[in-house]
């Protein structure tokens, strides 16, 4: 089919076939159809939205775009978490040893970094050694043997979405609710998992800024993986601020390091114990929300998710020494403190402004072949609620060079909003629990 034709037709608000879907993702596949005409279908769908049945088209064209990944005798329920992406957001990296410490078993296939938001590979990858890049059969095993394993797409599993998702991170197409929903479900449902636990942010420093959005999208993954014959559950999460203190690739891993040590910040503890209770749950090995975060806090504070983590990096090839003493990790050439013009209570640090400040440090993409450095980002040490005094830092930078860091420090002071009076700490950063129909508030 004409390309063209059908990027008029959906412009203008059309509906489109199975086959013509399926006929743009194939071209665009084979290479028939060229980025600048799926750049411009994108922005269509962008700006005219689709309908259900046109996003399931999407979704299972993308699936059929290449190979699927079968995991037999995995040892125990396969259930995975995927999240719309956030600013600091590292909760992969503590929930699936945290999950797979708990008997679940996590087939995680992961994206890299997508506009101002960081990517789980890049954090994994500042991991010296660590490979994201295993073939079908290393995937299934380390699934058996530590419980989790952490992959990108390959050129054989969902191709579609590989290339689509670079696409989108550079037109300014990332927000579209058919397009997160079809390039999620896609990649969920070509790993062999059978449910899923969706983290949508909602906030400053999400895609969907505002909640009424982010449930539109949580009730999309749902519906979508139900209809394919999979639980879900889906979570709406805060990203108004930064989660944690930490935003960059290895800044990451450390913070990670201490959850999974129980020392970490309780913003992200908080995250990650809901999101693996939920998949706890999901796997039927637990009959309660609330019993499945019991189990969560006794596998932290017993040591056997770090535990769990470690086996992995080993299996991944990642140098195991690094994260045990995370000190000897990545560092940046410049290392320096941010301080308060002004004295005051911190009322917001805009998580969006920070996760600008960690891109332009080099910790994401501006475009689209980007290199990610390892050891670049802000460490936030000053948040919403706390008192400030002219002078005191409120944030550390690392950076490569100092034209970068000059960027990063006026984005870093940007973010900050501070108020002659008190303000308030942010709290619960959970909104809304969403699963097989029935809603938690």
């Amino acid at each position: 089919m004409d390309a063209g034709s059908l990027i008029r037709k959906k412009r203008d608000g059309g509906r489109l076939s199975e086959k013509e879907i399926r006929s743009m993702i194939r071209g665009y596949v084979d290479g028939s159809v060229p980025d600048y005409q799926m750049a411009a279908f994108l922005m269509a769908v962008f700006f005219t939205g689709m309908t259900p049945e046109e996003t399931g088209f999407l979704t299972s064209s993308m699936i059929a775009s290449g190979e699927s990944i079968t995991i037999r005798d995995p040892g125990g329920p396969l259930i995975d978490k995927h999240s719309t992406g956030g600013v600091g957001d590292k909760v992969s990296l503590v929930l699936a040893p945290l999950a797979a410490a708990c008997g679940v078993r996590v087939p995680m296939m992961s994206g890299r970094s997508l506009g101002h938001t960081g990517g789980t590979l890049d954090k994994l990858e500042s991991i010296p050694g660590y490979s994201t890049n295993l073939d079908a059969d290393r995937f299934a095993e380390c699934v058996r043997r530590v419980g989790y394993a952490m992959i990108g797409q390959s050129r054989s599993v969902v191709p579609a979405d590989r290339k689509l998702y670079a696409l989108r991170d550079v037109t300014a197409t990332v927000e579209s609710v058919p397009l997160i929903v079809s390039s999620i479900i896609s990649k969920k449902c070509a790993e062999g998992a059978d449910g899923f636990v969706f983290d949508v942010k909602t906030g400053s420093g999400a895609f969907m800024k505002e909640e009424s959005r982010a449930r539109e999208l949580a009730v999309g993954l749902c519906s979508a993986a139900e209809a394919l014959g999979k639980k879900a559950a889906a979570v709406i999460t805060s990203m108004d601020d930064p989660l944690g203190r930490c935003v960059g690739n290895f800044l990451e891993v450390r913070e990670s390091v201490r959850c999974l040590r129980d020392e970490g910040p309780e913003d992200l503890k908080e995250v990650v114990v809901r999101l693996t209770a939920w998949m706890i749950v999901l796997a039927e090995t637990s009959p309660s929300l609330e019993q499945a975060e019991s189990i969560c806090l006794q596998r932290l504070a017993d040591g056997s998710a770090y535990e769990r983590f470690i086996e992995n990096v080993r299996f991944q090839g990642g140098d195991t020494a690094v994260v045990e003493s995370t000190e000897k990790g990545p560092r940046a050439a410049i290392v320096r403190t941010v301080e308060s013009g002004r004295s005051g209570w911190v009322r917001a640090v805009d998580a969006y402004t920070v996760g600008m400040a960690a891109t332009h440090l080099g910790a994401g993409r501006l475009s689209k072949d980007d290199a990610v450095l390892p050891a670049v980002g802000v460490e936030v040490l000053k948040r919403r609620g706390d008192r400030v005094d002219k002078g005191e830092p409120i944030c550390v930078v690392h950076a490569e060079d100092g034209e970068r860091y000059e960027r990063a420090e006026a984005l870093v002071r940007e973010a900050y909003a501070l108020s002659e009076e008190p303000a308030e700490a942010a709290g619960s950063l959970i909104r809304e629990e969403i699963c097989v129909g029935r809603n938690r508030s």
